[in-house]
């Protein structure tokens, strides 16, 4: 069994972030692929919502190391305020003080094989970077989503300090992981010389969680007499805006095409609730549009399981990323509404699954409003997606773990050593 150190910012108890699925499902499951993992993240006072579900997932023989770390908006700020410095490229930066002699104790303890850290948040992979150079190791950089792109990070020098990270992670990583091929294809044309280093690994869903979900009740509607549409998980102002929806659904209502009784969107834990709800209400679509709160994650996937249809959104600004919701989705086999640039990832996911209508979130209100009627009338007529069951099984947790894995010894085989350089001592 090989030994890897797994550096994650996103991981249980944090709650309020699809990332934690990532780095958990990999640390569960990596031992059944020969690598068993230890895992250096933050101390929970770093993390703003934590929860308790996934806390029973973690393995028993899991070792979690969590190093000191301060939330510069939360713990460092004046009146509000806190100097610029104290967040770049993240409000955690203060974490790598302690972590970078944290994770070096933990490789003489463990001797690793390899390491392995996820974005976002960026000062992962600085941490990363300080260990791979210091001990020698080979080192997978999982950025996920693309780090410094148009318009991302807003701010200027934060902008910047992005691609320095960026720019320090090709100068010295091993591998870079990415979860979309635009991704991909994007860095591979920003980093030539690194090309042949870049790997997809796309997000995925696990396939025991939808078990339990399963068992639990889910065979009554969720709004009896009426069809619903769920969205499940964050909707972004500027990236997962739903504007264009509801003035559709506004139109429809107004012509009589869709009556007020027979449908509802449901926004489960949406982040932005109280901009979400005025959005509704501006449409004049309040008595239509549920907000609700967050669910522990297998009642997150009940729910999905029991909706008629689910909602994407992905604006055109996110061709290169797809929502990890998307795959769970996929897995829950149900009618999807995918309201994203038809050039995208995303939808180049959701087109080849055939899982319903494709619109740009951007599009006119009366092209959305179609892609809306396809979809309520496929479900009044009983119609169902026929998704390939190879395409689901593909998507699952444990097929990009298996992956991961093969990336591992691929790394490791080519670094010559599967031995750590550092000697095995107790003192850091």
């Amino acid at each position: 069994m090989k030994r890897l150190l797994m550096i994650a910012y996103h991981f249980p108890p944090l709650a309020g972030s699809s990332g934690i699925q990532r780095s958990l499902r990999f640390a569960q499951q990596l031992p059944r692929h020969g690598w068993q993992p230890a895992v250096l993240s933050v101390n929970t006072r770093a993390y703003e919502h934590t929860g308790t579900d996934l806390l029973t997932e973690l393995p028993a023989n899991l070792e979690v190391v969590r190093a000191f770390a301060l939330d510069a908006s939360r713990h460092l700020a004046i009146a509000g305020r806190y100097p610029g410095w104290l967040a770049r490229p993240d409000r955690w930066l203060s974490w790598l003080l302690g972590a970078v002699p944290a994770g070096m104790a933990m490789i003489r303890r463990h001797r690793p094989a390899a390491i392995w850290s996820t974005y976002p948040i960026a000062s992962a992979h600085l941490l990363g970077y300080s260990l791979a150079r210091l001990s020698g190791l080979p080192w997978v950089a999982d950025f996920r989503d693309p780090m410094a792109h148009d318009g991302y990070p807003a701010d200027a020098r934060t902008w910047q300090s992005f691609l320095s990270v960026e720019k320090k992670v090709f100068s010295q990583a091993s591998r870079a992981v990415f979860s979309t091929p635009g991704a991909a294809r994007l860095y591979r044309q920003r980093y030539p010389r690194q090309a042949e280093r870049i790997r997809v690994i796309e997000n995925g869903y696990d396939e025991d969680t939808f078990q339990r979900a399963s068992d639990l009740p889910h065979g009554a509607a969720l709004n009896p007499g009426s069809l619903t549409l769920l969205h499940s998980g964050i909707v972004y102002p500027q990236w997962r805006n739903p504007s264009g929806l509801f003035e559709a659904l506004q139109r429809l209502l107004s012509v009589g095409a869709i009556r007020p009784e027979t449908l509802r969107l449901r926004f489960r834990a949406p982040v932005h609730d109280r901009w979400l709800a005025d959005l509704a209400e501006r449409y004049g679509l309040g008595f239509m549009v549920e907000i609700l709160p967050p669910l522990p994650y297998v009642e997150a996937l009940t729910e999905m399981l029991a909706a008629d249809a689910l909602l994407a959104l992905q604006s055109a600004d996110c061709n290169d990323q797809v929502p990890a919701k998307v795959y769970e989705y996929l897995r829950a086999r149900k009618a999807i509404l995918g309201l994203t640039d038809p050039q995208g990832d995303t939808a180049g996911i959701l087109r080849t699954a055939a899982v319903g209508p494709i619109c740009a979130l951007e599009a006119p209100s009366e092209q959305i409003a179609e892609a809306l009627l396809a979809l309520v009338a496929d479900l009044h007529s009983g119609a169902s997606p026929m998704i390939n069951d190879s395409l689901v099984g593909a998507a699952s947790r444990e097929a990009r773990t298996a992956t991961l894995a093969g990336l591992l010894n691929e790394m490791t085989a080519a670094a010559g050593s599967s031995r750590s350089l550092i000697p095995n001592t107790s003192k850091p």
